[in-house]
Formats: structure tokens, sequence, C-alpha cells
């Protein structure tokens, strides 16, 4: 399970469309039409034409549906730089462990590499990656359109420091959403979208199991799920991420979350929600056997895009409910950046800058339906809210919105510390022993602190 859709069996699938025939060409010739003068090609690469012959880069990330994308534009980047560019992937966990393990070496068999969320605090904060600011400021490496701040703020601030330095750009972003896909039961509940964590728990118990349809799902990646529930209840992991990582779960708020999350689970959730994959989940819904779901917009854009949905026409969004304190839907991004051992850090921004130029990212659009943008220039153009328009809802607002607020608000910085992927697992197992009534869930809570804590100061992490 991890932060971001990887490659599954089954039908094919974009993140965010659906793409047929029609749709492709009339793409295309949008984007041709605002490509212009440059061609076919980013500007940043016309500019240094031939400059990198004979260099090759190498780099890696996890398997996602963008680096396939990238793949097919290559040996465009090669025809234009001179540069040969050898492009490994990898299973998310597979990618993270051996990053990690190169990283902290400083070593250079890598010239590029996906900066992953949960670990971009880590790698940053150790020195790990390159400034890419020296870049960006100097232009003789970096064209005068690319334009750093068109990133959508949200989507860099894990790969910005405390100082405000830049060390990668973000090449995806999975904010949160809420999806009902049998929206017609909601209505003929006499409901309405549910705007509030009780009116949510209302609506699944007045739809669940009406036409056989469950009235919640998600999947078993609880230490997302839940956080937002945990602040709306006014709680929160840390004391105050990522300067003060004191656990903070032993709360009444805390307990109160997760008993209220385990519930919607265990009692609106269909049968064996609690060992659902993300795809199962996703699957589930698309299959009409269940009803709302909270999560990544990658993951409930298919409603209405896949060809294999049979919710398309009853499926509705809207943004995550919010609770006493306030609304907190989770969003992550992950970027692009360049190791700090790289031997070939000049033609590695080349790179960086070709893959993710305004050009390239509308094309990626038009041609293979890639929505997961995190630049504000696309995500405002035509073409991107005509795709990311989903049966009549403008979702493309709503992505935006969410994205926009995880950067202003802060929120997220729990999630960037250099020790989550290991405090994680102790939130997922509380949710299950809460779930499995196990325990309850002050206790659970209670337990998963103590955890936290041992893993912290076995981390050498002063608490």
């Amino acid at each position: 399970m991890t932060d971001t859709p990887t490659k599954t069996h089954g039908p094919k699938r974009e993140h965010g469309v659906a793409v047929d025939r029609r749709t492709v060409l009339q793409g295309m010739a949008t984007a041709a039409a605002g490509i212009g003068a440059t061609g076919l090609f980013a500007p940043a690469v016309h500019a240094q034409a031939k400059k990198f012959a004979g260099v090759t880069i190498s780099g890696a990330a996890f398997q996602s549906v963008f680096w396939e994308n990238l793949k097919a534009y290559i040996p465009e980047f090669e025809a234009q730089s001179g540069a040969k560019v050898d492009l490994q992937t990898q299973a998310f966990p597979v990618y993270n462990q051996r990053m990690d393990l190169e990283l902290s070496t400083k070593g250079s068999a890598y010239d590029f590499c996906c900066v992953t969320f949960i670990y971009s605090s880590r790698w940053i904060g150790a020195g790990w990656l390159s400034n890419l600011d020296e870049f960006t400021k100097d232009p003789n490496k970096t064209a005068a359109g690319w334009d750093a701040a068109d990133f959508v703020s949200g989507t860099q601030s894990p790969l910005i420091n405390p100082k405000g330095e830049t060390f990668g750009f973000a090449w995806e972003a999975g904010p949160m959403l809420m999806a009902m896909s049998r929206y017609d039961l909601i209505e003929k509940a006499g409901m309405k979208t549910p705007t509030t964590f009780a009116e949510l728990q209302a609506v699944c118990a007045a739809v669940n199991g009406k036409e056989g349809v469950a009235g919640y799902v998600n999947d078993r990646l609880h230490h997302w799920h839940l956080m937002p529930f945990l602040m709306g209840m006014g709680g929160n992991l840390f004391r105050n991420p990522p300067g003060d990582l004191y656990p903070t779960i032993d709360t009444p708020e805390a307990a109160e979350a997760a008993e209220y999350y385990s519930r919607l689970l265990t009692e609106y959730g269909p049968p064996g929600v609690m060992s659902f994959s993300d795809d199962q989940a996703m699957r589930a819904q698309m299959a009409g056997r269940a009803n709302i779901r909270t999560q990544s917009v990658l993951w409930v854009a298919p409603l209405v895009t896949n060809p294999d949905s049979t919710v398309a026409k009853t499926t509705r969004y809207s943004l995550m409910p919010s609770g006493p304190k306030g609304d907190f839907p989770g969003s992550n991004s992950h970027g692009l950046g360049i190791p700090a051992g790289s031997k070939n850090k000049d033609a590695a921004w080349a790179f960086v800058q070709w893959a993710l130029s305004k050009e390239l990212l509308q094309r990626m659009l038009a041609d293979k339906g890639y929505a997961s943008i995190c630049r504000r220039s696309v995500i405002d153009s035509p073409e991107y809210r005509k795709r990311m328009t989903l049966n009549g809802q403008d979702v493309a607002a709503l992505y935006l919105q969410v994205l926009e607020q995880g950067g202003k608000g802060g929120y997220m910085k729990y999630r960037t510390v250099p020790v989550f992927p290991q405090v994680g697992d102790k939130i997922n197992k509380a949710v299950e022993r809460i779930a499995s009534k196990q325990q309850g869930s002050r206790e659970a809570m209670k337990q998963a602190q103590e955890e936290i804590i041992a893993e912290l100061k076995k981390s050498g992490i002063p608490i």
C-alpha cells in the first residue's frame, strides 16, 4: 500500500481520465495549438541542443502512470539534448529502501530521482538532495519561461526546507476528496451531500444495505485515512511537527476519531473491508457495491472515467467533510530532484526542466489523459477543466482547492517527518485492533502512543 497508485492487473486506467480516440485527437489538437512555435519540445531543451552529447544520466522512481507516460517522450529529450537517459522504475517499497540507502551514502549512481512524499523531510534535512534554487536562479541553466512559481504551493511545501530552499519540483499530487458512487441512494433517503462528520455517519447509516450497497468503503492505509478525522476532532499525531515530534494520540480526541473511523468501516463497509487494497476499494465503488469513499482524487476519478465503471452517471464529488475543529483533507505530492552525489547535475537539471515543463505536461494531459498535474497554468487550462469535469462537476476546482489548503495550513507536516513510515505502521495496527474489537479505542491508541515513543527513541529522535 502506497501514497500513490501503482500498476495493477485488470482494466487499464489512467490518472483521472479514460481516453477514447476522439478525446485524444481533440486533446492533441488543443495541445498543438497551445505549443505554437516551440513545436513538440520544451524550449529549455532547445536552448541546450546537443549540449550533453555523450552524457548518460541515470534516474530512478517508483512505478506510476506518470513515469510510464514519460518513457514514451524520452527519445525526444535525447534527440534534442544529445544525452541518453537510463530510467529505472521499481515497486514503491523497493524503490524507497534502495534510494534511501543510495542517498545516505551520497553515491553517484543516480542523477535524478523521485523525492517520495513521506521521505522528503529525511532526504532534504540530511542534505542528500541538491538545492535546485541554484539552477532556477541561473538564466544560463533555466529557460526564462520555465516558471518555478507556477507549481501550486501545496504541492511544493514538502519539497522546501525551513529556509525556503527548493529540493524538488512536484510531478504528482493526491488531494483527498469524497466520492459518492450511488448519490441516487442518498437522494432517495431524502438526504444531501454530508458536510460534517455527524452528517457523514448519518448518511452512511441511512443508505447502508440499500440495493445491496455498503454505505462506506476504504482501503487499509489507515494512517492516511484516519488523520483528517483525528485533526477534525481536535487531535494531532505529533505535538508540533516537524520540530517537536512528541506523539499525541493518547488523547480523548484521538480515541474518539479512531472509534469513529473504525465504525465507518465495520458498521457500513462491505464484507472483508479491513483487508481491502486501494484497488479493491476502488473497484467496489465502480461495481456499485459500496457508496462513499474519502480518498485521493487519483482513486475516485475512475468512478466516472473508467469505461468499466457501472456508476458513472450516479457519482458525485465533494470536499472532505469537516469536524468540530475544522476540515483537514489529506494532500500529498511527490517531487523530482537531483541527488547530492550526482556527477551530471547540469544534464539532470535539463531533464527535470523538460519532464516538468508546461509544454510537456500539457501534452501528457492531451495525449495520455494524465491529470495529476501540479502546475497551475495547466490546471487552469480549458483542456484540463474539460478533462476534470466529471459527470457535470468541476472536479478541477475541488482538486486545486485541496492542494492550496494543504499548502497554506501546513497541517500535512506530520507526514513528512523522517520516521513517519514506522509511526504510520503503529497507527494501522491500532485501527485494526479497534475494528476487530481486540481493544477499545482508548486502550489501542494508548498502546500506539507507547509504541511510537519507543520507535522515536530507537531512531535517536529527542522527545
